[in-house]
C-alpha cells in the first residue's frame, strides 16, 4: 500500500497538471493560437528563454533515468513542446511505478535514480540481469566524470545567458511588473513555468541534507528562478557528482559483499 506521502505527491502533480491542460485549453478558446509575432513582446521572450532553460534540467533528468535513449526522446519531445503537462504526466507515471515493497523505504529513490524491475541501471552505465560487471575500465569512468562536468558547464553557461537576458530585457523594455505584459499568453506561460518550478522544488527539498539549506534554494528558486536559472544549475551539478560516486560505491560494495547487497535492494541504499 502506498504511503501518504507517496499519495500526497501523486495528487499534487495529477492536480498541476490537470490545471495546465485546462489553463491551455481555456487559453486557446479566448486568445487562439499562440503562434503569432505580436506575441512575442520582449518580456514574453525573456519568459520563453527562461522556461526552456528549467526545462532542460527535466530533460537531462529523463535521459538520465530512461533505459533507453529511443524511450526517452519521445518524452523530451512531448516535454519541449508540452512543458509542465509532460513533467506533471511522467513523474505521476514513476510515481505508480514504485514497488509496493519500496514503499517501506524511499520512494524517492526510485523515483529518482535509474533501476527499473529487477535489475540496476547504474549512472551511464548497466548491469544486465545474467551478470554484473565487477568493475569499470578506465574508458567509461573518464566517460561518466567527462559527463558530470560537461553538465556543469553547460548550466552555468545557461545561468549566464538568463542572468544576460534578463539585464538586457531590463534595459530595453524596463520593468516586468506592468499590468498590460499580463496577457493571456503570458499569464499562461507562467503557470506552466511555475508548475515546473514545483517539480523542481520537490526534488531540490528531497536532495539537500538540512531542511533550512533546501527551503533557501526553494525561496531562490520561486523568487529569482524567472531571472537566475543558475539557482538550479548548482544542485543539480552536484547531484550527478553524488550519484556518480554512489555508483562506485555499490558497485565496490556489491564486489566485497554480493550476499548482502542483492540487486533488488540496490534503491534502498543509495541515498
Amino acid at each position: 500500500m502506498a504511503s501518504s506521502w507517496e499519495i500526497g505527491l501523486r495528487s499534487v502533480f495529477a492536480v498541476l497538471g490537470c490545471l495546465m491542460l485546462a489553463t491551455l485549453i481555456y487559453t486557446i478558446s479566448i486568445d487562439d493560437l499562440p503562434f503569432r509575432k505580436d506575441l512575442l513582446t520582449p518580456w514574453m521572450v525573456a519568459t520563453l528563454v527562461d522556461f526552456y532553460i528549467n526545462v532542460v534540467p527535466l530533460a537531462a533528468w529523463i535521459l538520465y533515468k530512461e533505459p533507453k535513449w529511443i524511450t526517452a526522446i519521445p518524452w523530451i519531445i512531448l516535454l519541449v513542446c508540452f512543458g509542465s503537462i509532460t513533467t506533471c504526466a511522467y513523474i505521476l507515471m514513476q510515481l505508480l511505478k514504485v514497488p509496493s515493497e519500496q514503499n517501506l523505504q524511499d520512494p524517492m529513490d526510485y523515483v529518482l535514480l535509474r533501476h527499473p524491475g529487477n535489475q540496476y541501471l547504474g549512472l551511464f552505465g548497466q548491469w544486465e540481469d545474467s551478470g554484473m560487471e565487477s568493475d569499470l575500465d578506465d574508458t567509461q569512468q573518464k566517460r561518466n566524470h567527462s559527463f558530470v562536468v560537461t553538465l556543469r558547464i553547460l548550466f552555468v553557461i545557461l545561468g549566464c545567458l538568463m542572468l544576460g537576458t534578463l539585464v538586457y530585457t531590463l534595459l530595453t523594455d524596463g520593468s516586468p511588473f506592468r499590468k498590460e505584459l499580463l496577457t493571456p499568453w503570458m499569464i499562461a506561460t507562467l503557470v506552466d513555468f511555475y508548475i515546473n518550478v514545483v517539480a523542481l522544488s520537490v526534488w531540490v527539498y528531497y536532495k539537500e541534507s538540512s531542511w533550512i539549506s533546501a527551503m533557501i534554494w526553494i525561496i531562490l528558486l520561486v523568487s529569482f528562478g524567472r531571472y537566475l536559472p543558475l539557482t538550479t544549475a548548482l544542485p543539480l551539478s552536484c547531484s550527478f557528482k553524488i550519484a556518480y560516486h554512489h555508483y562506485h560505491i555499490c558497485l565496490h560494495c556489491l564486489e566485497a559483499f554480493p550476499a548482502h547487497f542483492p540487486r533488488s535492494n540496490l534503491p534502498c541504499f543509495i541515498e
